[in-house]
């Protein structure tokens, strides 16, 4: 980045929040000049005189309102305070306006410093002595006001994280409110909920309601299970005088230890679905309940007996942790069927008819596939049947499922097949994504679902082909060239040539291979012994000698089946192997293209496509988070395989364009697929293989 462009986003940045500069400046200065930048804002005498909360209502000083979010009540608390102000005012600032966000943020101080001073006048009149002590108490800070405009600016979030955030803040106001019991978090509390119910309520940030995803019901449960964890470690270190009562502290450390060793240890089985981890939650979070159930009604004994003061100094640490494993408890049973997932990994299978190599091969011809759908019939793959007469081939690795191309359906049936792929990897606990989907895929992906480009189909129009003009200057000379010097082209199946050559051709591939110092590829990468399918053409380039000079392979694109005879229809073919002998023909692999292009053409297919490099993404493309997780990616391997120069060398052939896509749920799955893919082209290759590769390809030659 330059240093124009630098400058550039500070200008933006400041014109885009200048009231959440103006205010942050104006909460530091302020501190600066009272001396509550060192010294606490409580110990002044003028306090009072600045701060809300039921004494200054009741003597009248209703002016506090307004000064109020200009102070805080300790420095430490100015420190924690700032990343609230600058993250939520700025944020709904960038996205609001100005205008909106001083709404916003008046609104939400308002709501929150009254709505918990009348909630606590109406609650201090039964004598309730939580209430009741917080009747005395003054309060100050911005926090009210910035929580809100941060739900607001929450609500503008695609789902799942519009979720996962209000689980966050939730949590996070709940646990403070219920346990903590300050003033402050009962206001935040109060702001908290009314921003999220006038967020949702509001047309500009509703959004269609419904039940949630096997993969939500996961994440609900998770967030719970963390938050049981964290309260239990309050109830042993942290003392407080909460809504739910008192805790001096005096948990057991064996109690809390084993709850919070066996909850980080079903954490992930609970994010994942494992049913394992599901039942251990029910017992104990059923164990914690019937225990509160059983103590509570002896606290009174236990006063008599002198062994406790009042019931008050355990009620909070019986009843507060028992109330969310109740919570708990409940969910899991209702969204039982998010969490059926098998401990063993060899008994994790989709819930769909597996298919055989043969009868997805007979599916593939029936409804038609995209130009890399043969390359579902290679070893590797696992195959399910989609619908009656559809087919996914998918790979699984790191706990992801990679589905390879298109699904193999009819026309009409990508987004059903899609949407059922995503519900059966997620019941098996895997994470779903579709790697190298075509546009009409693309559009079909399951409602929240992302999508980036990450490859070039590069399609050559065979219909009137002739290589004419200067566009096609490369191919008419390795034509001519090749002529000259007696190469020969022949287009054969590999499979019925005679020994020698396919000797040769194993040679030719194995010098490649030993030159990039890791194993082939797979994937969406074939190798000899895919090129020996008796369905797949080879060309080889031979000369006078019988010597190979190099060698292409192409996959077969079956079309829908004719509609009159139901007979397959083979309407295009796909490049897959490129292999040169060194110091053989030099421009050979140009002229195998050109030449099967011709030859192609003659038997009236409709195109060839030159496949697309993977994790090359076209310039012009945007660049975004994503995208810089699959440049990683793509840059390991860059080295060693040179996809991006294979990319510029298909463009001598005039091809169209067609983009691939990954399809995937949210940014969230991003590492473990990345992980996913490298493994799937990668699979023999040990992680110290991929590093001592990698550094010796960047050495200068």
């Amino acid at each position: 980045m330059t240093e124009d462009d630098s400058r550039n986003r500070i200008v933006a940045v400041i014109s885009r929040t200048p009231f959440t500069i103006a205010f942050t400046l104006a909460l530091l200065v302020i501190a600066a000049a009272t001396g509550t930048l060192f010294t606490p804002a409580s110990q002044q005498p003028w306090y009072p005189q600045v701060a809300t909360g039921i004494p200054s209502f009741a003597d009248g000083r209703w002016w506090t309102v307004v000064t109020s979010p200009f102070f805080v009540d300790h420095p430490l608390v100015l420190i924690t305070l700032l990343p609230l102000v600058l993250g939520g005012l700025g944020w709904a600032e960038w996205r609001f306006g100005s205008l909106r966000t001083i709404g916003l943020f008046a609104a939400g101080h308002l709501v929150g410093v009254l709505g918990a001073a009348g909630i606590l006048a109406l609650l201090a009149s039964t004598g309730w002595p939580w209430a009741v002590g917080l009747t005395t108490v003054y309060d100050v800070g911005p926090s009210c006001g910035a929580l809100t405009a941060l739900v607001f600016a929450i609500a503008t979030l695609p789902a799942p994280w519009r979720l996962r955030a209000r689980i966050a803040v939730g949590l996070w106001t709940g646990i403070s409110v219920l346990y903590l019991g300050h003033l402050h978090d009962l206001e935040h509390a109060v702001s908290m909920a009314a921003a999220l119910a006038v967020s949702g309520w509001l047309p500009a940030f509703r959004r269609r309601a419904g039940r949630p995803s096997q993969r939500e019901w996961r994440l609900i449960a998770l967030s719970l299970l963390i938050a049981i964890g964290a309260i239990q470690v309050l109830d042993l270190v942290v003392p407080y005088n909460g809504p739910l009562g008192a805790n001096d502290p005096i948990a057991s450390f064996t109690d809390v230890a084993i709850d919070v060793v066996v909850i980080a240890l079903i954490a992930n089985g609970i994010r994942q679905g494992y049913r394992l981890a599901w039942t251990i939650a029910i017992v104990l979070g059923v164990f914690n309940v019937v225990t509160a159930a059983v103590v509570l009604p002896l606290l009174p004994l236990l006063v008599e007996q002198g062994v406790l003061s009042a019931p008050s100094e355990v009620v909070g640490l019986v009843l507060a942790p028992a109330l969310f494993w109740l919570g708990l408890v409940l969910l899991l049973v209702l969204a039982r069927g998010a969490f059926r997932v098998r401990l063993r990994k060899s008994n994790r299978r989709l819930d769909a008819q597996a298919l055989s190599r043969q009868q997805l091969i007979e599916r593939l011809q029936h409804s038609g596939g995209g130009t890399i759908s043969w390359m579902s019939t290679w070893e590797g793959n696992r195959r399910i049947a989609s619908g009656e007469v559809g087919a996914i081939a998918y790979q699984s690795h790191s706990g992801v499922a990679i589905m390879l191309g298109d699904p193999i359906v009819p026309a009409g049936d990508t987004s059903a097949a899609l949407a059922d792929f995503a519900r059966v990897t997620q019941q098996a606990g895997l994470i779903p994504c579709v790697f190298s989907a075509g546009e009409e895929a693309a559009a079909a992906r399951p409602e929240g679902w992302r999508s980036v480009i990450v490859a070039e189909d590069t399609i050559v129009d065979l219909p009137g082909l002739a290589f004419t003009g200067k566009a096609w200057g490369a191919a008419r000379t390795a034509l001519n060239r090749a002529a000259r010097e007696g190469v020969e082209f022949r287009m054969v199946r590999l499979a019925d040539e005679p020994w020698n050559v396919l000797a040769q051709v194993r040679a030719i591939s194995e010098q490649w291979t030993g030159d990039k110092g890791l194993p082939e590829m797979r994937f969406t990468l074939g190798t000899v012994d895919e090129a020996l399918d008796p369905e797949v053409l080879v060309g080889i380039a031979v000369d006078g000698r019988g010597d190979l000079h190099g060698v292409t392979s192409w996959l077969p694109v079956y079309g829908p089946a004719d509609p009159a005879t139901g007979e397959p229809r083979i309407v295009g073919w796909t490049l897959d192997l490129m292999r040169r002998r060194d110091g053989g023909f030099g421009p050979v692999i140009e002229f195998l293209i050109a030449a099967s292009a011709q030859h192609l053409s003659e038997q009236g297919y409709e195109f060839i496509s030159l496949s697309g490099a993977p994790l090359v993404r076209p310039a012009e493309a945007e660049a975004g988070p994503v995208d810089q997780v699959l440049e990683q990616i793509g840059g390991l391997i860059e080295p060693l395989y040179g996809f991006k120069s294979l990319h510029r060398f298909k463009q001598k052939f005039n091809p169209r364009h067609e983009s691939l896509y990954l399809l995937y749920r949210d940014e969230g799955d991003l590492p473990r697929i990345g992980i996913a893919l490298t493994r799937a082209y990668l699979p023999d290759a040990s992680l110290r293989d991929l590093v001592a590769s990698a550094a010796s390809a960047g050495k200068p030659a």
